[in-house]
C-alpha cells in the first residue's frame, strides 16, 4: 500500500484552520496514520510553544490560540471516527484501531499537563478573567475541572497508570461496539416458504426479498437489524420464527454460539474489564466510585439524587406497569390463544392488542410518512418554530444515502450545515446519533451529522418510516438544532459544547412532541400511494393510544437507567455479578423478566461504548424538563407559537453551554422544572 502525498491528503485539507465539509469522496484508510501523525506533531509543536513562561496567561495569548490549534486534529480524527461508525468495513476498522491507542495517548498526557492546567489556574486567578464574558469565563472553569478529572493533579508516579486506563478503555469501547455489530450481522433468517410471511406487511416482505437477492438467494432475508428485525417481531404470526429471532437478538455477542456468533466477538469479558478500570480511575482521581466522577459535569449532584429520583419514578410507574402487564396477557390468553406469554410473543401480542382497542397497527400508520413529505414538514416545523430555514446542499458524502443540507437565517445568511444519513446498513454501527463535524466560533460556521438506521427504499418508492422513526428523526434533529442555532463563539461552550450530559437530551426530546400535534402530523403525513395526509380519525386513534403500556415502558428505562446507576455506585467487579446485579433491579421496579439466557447488557453500547457511563438517568431527567417546556407552548394555545419558539431559541438553543443548564430552563420557563408535566404526558396524572 503506497504512502499518499501529504501535500494532498484530504484529511490535512481543512489547512491550520478546517472549517468546511470534510471531503469525504476523496478520503482513503491510507490517508490517515500520515494525516495524524502530522495533526499530532503539529498539536505537541502547539502545546510546547503555548506552556512557555514568556506566553501570559491571557485569552488572547493563550486560551483561545490552544482551542483553535487544537481544532485541525480533532476535525481529521473525528472524520476517522465518524467513517469508522459509518463504514464498518475492514479496512476502516483496522485503520481506526490503529490509531486510537496514540490518539489516546495524546488526549490523556493532554489531560495532565501542569504546565496547561497551571496558564488556566493562572488566567482564572488574574484580575483580567473578571473582564471574559459569561461563555469565556464558562470555557476556562469547565477547563480546570476537565483537567482535574484527566488527573493532572495526580502526583507523578500516578500519571501513567492513569493515562494507561484511558487508553485501553478507549480499545475497550470500541471493541464492545464492533463485537456488537458485527454478531448483529452473523445472523439472518432466510425464509422460502411464503406460509412463513403471514402477518408481515408488504413492504416488510419486499425488503426481505430484495435483501435476499442481493445475497444471490431465492427467498426472503431477515436480519437483527430493528427495521427488519422489528416488522417480524410485531406482526409475525410464525411463533416459532419470532422465537428464533428472539433468541438470536437476546443473546448477540454473549458466550452462546448458536446463532453464528463467535467467541472473540463475546462482549462478556470486556463488561467487568470496563468496571474495574473505570473503579481505578475513580479511586485515583480520590473518588469513592466511577458515578461520582460522571456526575462531575452533570446537573444532578450525587448518585444518591439520581437513585432516588428514580426510585420515585419507579414507584409512580409500576402500578401502571402492572395494570398494563395484567391487561396483556388477558388479551393474549382471550384472543390468541396464548396461554403463557412469552417474551417472544410480548411485542407481537402487543401489537394486536394496540390494533383491537385503538384499530390502528403501527404498519398501517407507516404508509402516511413517507421520507420526502416528513422531511419537508419537519424542515417546516423548524422554519416556523425558529426562522431556520434548511435548503438542499451539495457537498462531498461517505455514501449516496447522505443528504447534506444549508441552514439559513430568512436573508439567506448561513448559520450552518446538516447531514442525514437516515438508512441501515450492514457496515453501520446501530441505533440513531447526532454527531458534530464542525464547532461554531468565530469566523467558523458549525456542521452536524444526523445519522439513523431506518428502512431502505424498496421497489423505487419512497422510504416510509414508522411513527417511532419519525420520532427518533425528530430526536436527532432536535440535538442538531441545538449545534447549529448556538450563537455563542466560544467552542468550548457553542451548541452542546458543555452542555451537563443530563441535560443534552432536552431540545431532543422537546423535538419529539411535535410528533404528537395534528398540526404538525398534517404538514409531514402523505400516504405513499394516494398521498393523502394521514386521517383525522387515524389520528386521534393513534393520540388515544399515545399512552398505551406507558407504564411498562417508564418502569424499563428506569430499569436500564437503574442498573447503570447501580453498576457504577456500588458494584464491585470483582466480587459481584452483573447478571446477578440486573436481576435484582428488575426485581425492585420491573414487571417484565427475561430468559436467564438473556444477555442484555452485553449490547447496552449506551454505557459500555456511547459515553452514557452512569448518564442513562439523563434521558429521563431531562424529559422531565422537556416536557415541562412544551407544556410553554400548550399553555399558550398552540405547539408551534413563533414568539413561545424563539424564546426557546433565545434562552436554550441559541445559549448552549455558555452557563448552567438550569439557570437556561429557568430563564425560559420562569421556575425550576416540575414533573407534572411529564407525569400528564404519560397518562400517570390527570391533566
Amino acid at each position: 500500500m503506497s504512502i499518499p502525498d501529504t501535500t494532498v491528503n484530504p484529511l490535512l485539507a481543512g489547512g491550520a484552520h478546517p472549517q468546511d465539509v470534510p471531503p469525504f469522496e476523496r478520503i482513503l484508510p491510507e490517508h490517515v496514520k500520515p494525516a495524524i501523525t502530522q495533526r499530532l506533531a503539529e498539536s505537541r509543536a502547539l502545546i510546547e510553544c503555548l506552556t512557555q513562561d514568556s506566553v501570559p496567561a491571557t485569552w488572547t495569548d493563550f486560551a483561545e490560540p490552544l482551542s483553535r490549534g487544537l481544532d485541525p486534529l480533532g476535525w481529521s480524527w473525528g472524520i476517522v471516527s465518524h467513517l469508522h461508525a459509518v463504514n464498518d468495513v475492514p479496512a476502516w476498522r483496522e485503520t481506526y484501531n490503529a490509531l486510537l491507542p496514540e490518539i489516546s495517548r495524546f488526549y490523556s498526557a493532554l489531560g495532565q499537563n501542569l504546565k496547561l492546567f497551571g496558564k488556566y489556574r493562572a488566567l482564572r486567578e488574574s484580575a483580567a478573567f473578571a473582564a471574559l464574558t459569561p461563555a469565556r469565563k464558562r470555557v476556562v472553569e469547565n477547563a480546570i475541572r476537565d483537567f482535574r478529572l484527566s488527573g493532572a493533579d495526580l502526583p507523578e508516579e500516578k500519571k501513567p497508570r492513569f493515562q494507561a486506563i484511558q487508553e485501553e478503555l478507549a480499545s475497550l469501547a470500541a471493541r464492545f461496539s464492533e463485537n456488537l455489530l458485527d454478531a448483529t450481522n452473523a445472523h439472518a433468517e432466510i425464509l422460502t416458504d411464503a406460509a412463513d410471511l403471514a402477518g408481515l406487511p408488504e413492504d416488510c416482505i419486499e425488503a426481505a426479498r430484495a435483501a435476499a437477492r442481493e445475497d444471490g438467494k431465492e427467498g426472503w432475508k431477515f436480519t437483527l437489524h430493528t427495521p427488519s428485525y422489528l416488522p417480524v417481531m410485531q406482526c409475525a404470526r410464525n411463533r416459532a420464527l419470532r422465537e428464533r429471532m428472539y433468541r438470536a437478538h437476546a443473546t448477540r455477542a454473549s458466550e452462546f454460539p448458536d446463532f453464528g456468533s463467535k467467541p472473540e466477538w463475546n462482549n462478556g469479558g470486556l463488561i467487568p474489564r470496563t468496571l474495574a478500570l473505570r473503579a481505578e480511575e475513580a479511586a485515583l482521581l480520590g473518588y469513592g466510585n466511577y458515578a461520582e466522577v460522571s456526575l462531575v459535569a452533570k446537573m444532578a449532584d450525587s448518585p444518591q439524587t439520581v437513585l432516588r429520583f428514580l426510585r420515585d419514578m419507579a414507584a409512580r410507574a409500576k402500578p401502571f406497569a402492572e395494570r398494563d402487564l395484567a391487561e396483556l396477557r388477558d388479551f393474549a390468553r382471550r384472543e390468541l390463544g396464548l396461554s403463557e406469554l412469552l417474551p417472544w410473543d410480548v411485542t407481537y401480542a402487543s401489537e394486536r392488542l394496540r390494533e383491537a382497542r385503538h384499530a390502528f397497527s403501527e404498519q398501517e400508520v407507516r404508509t402516511y410518512f413517507t421520507e420526502p413529505q416528513v422531511m419537508r414538514g419537519l424542515f417546516g416545523v423548524i422554519e416556523r418554530l425558529f426562522g431556520a430555514r434548511l435548503r438542499s446542499d451539495t457537498a462531498s458524502v461517505w455514501h449516496e444515502d447522505a443528504r447534506f443540507y444549508r441552514v439559513e437565517t430568512p436573508a439567506g445568511e448561513l448559520l450552518g450545515r446538516l447531514c442525514m444519513d437516515l438508512y441501515a446498513r450492514p457496515a453501520k454501527r446501530g441505533g440513531a446519533w447526532m454527531d458534530s463535524a464542525i464547532d461554531r466560533r468565530r469566523g467558523q460556521t458549525p456542521v452536524a451529522y444526523v445519522v439513523c438506521n431506518f428502512s431502505r427504499p424498496v421497489g423505487g418508492k419512497p422510504a416510509t418510516f414508522t411513527h417511532d422513526e419519525v420520532s427518533t428523526l425528530f430526536h436527532e434533529t432536535g440535538h442538531a438544532l441545538h449545534h447549529l442555532l448556538t450563537r455563542v463563539e466560544e467552542a468550548g461552550v457553542a451548541g452542546i459544547g458543555g452542555v451537563e450530559w443530563d441535560a443534552v437530551e432536552l431540545p431532543s426530546q422537546f423535538m419529539e412532541n411535535f410528533c404528537w400535534t395534528w398540526e404538525v402530523i398534517s404538514e409531514i403525513s402523505a400516504h405513499v400511494e394516494t398521498r393523502a395526509p394521514l386521517p383525522r380519525a387515524l389520528f386521534d386513534r393513534m393520540l388515544a393510544a399515545r399512552n398505551f403500556q406507558s407504564g411498562m415502558m417508564t418502569v424499563r428505562q428506569i430499569e436500564f437507567a437503574l442498573f447503570d446507576m447501580l453498576l457504577h455506585s456500588r458494584f464491585d467487579p470483582e466480587r459481584d455479578d452483573v447478571m446477578r446485579l440486573l436481576q435484582d433491579v428488575r426485581r425492585e421496579v420491573a414487571v417484565l423478566f427475561p430468559p436467564d439466557w438473556h444477555r442484555f447488557p452485553h449490547s447496552f453500547s449506551h454505557i459500555f461504548a456511547g459515553g452514557y457511563a452512569a448518564g442513562y438517568y439523563g434521558y429521563k431527567w431531562a424529559e422531565v424538563m422537556s416536557a415541562d417546556v412544551y407544556a410553554a407552548f400548550e399553555e399558550c394555545g398552540d405547539p408551534l407559537d413563533a414568539t413561545t419558539g424563539r424564546r426557546f431559541l433565545d434562552e436554550i438553543l441559541a445559549v448552549g453551554g455558555a452557563r448552567p443548564a438550569l439557570e437556561s430552563f429557568m430563564a425560559f420557563r420562569g421556575r425550576a422544572p416540575q414533573p407534572e408535566a411529564l407525569l400528564r404526558q404519560s397518562g400517570m396524572i390527570r391533566g
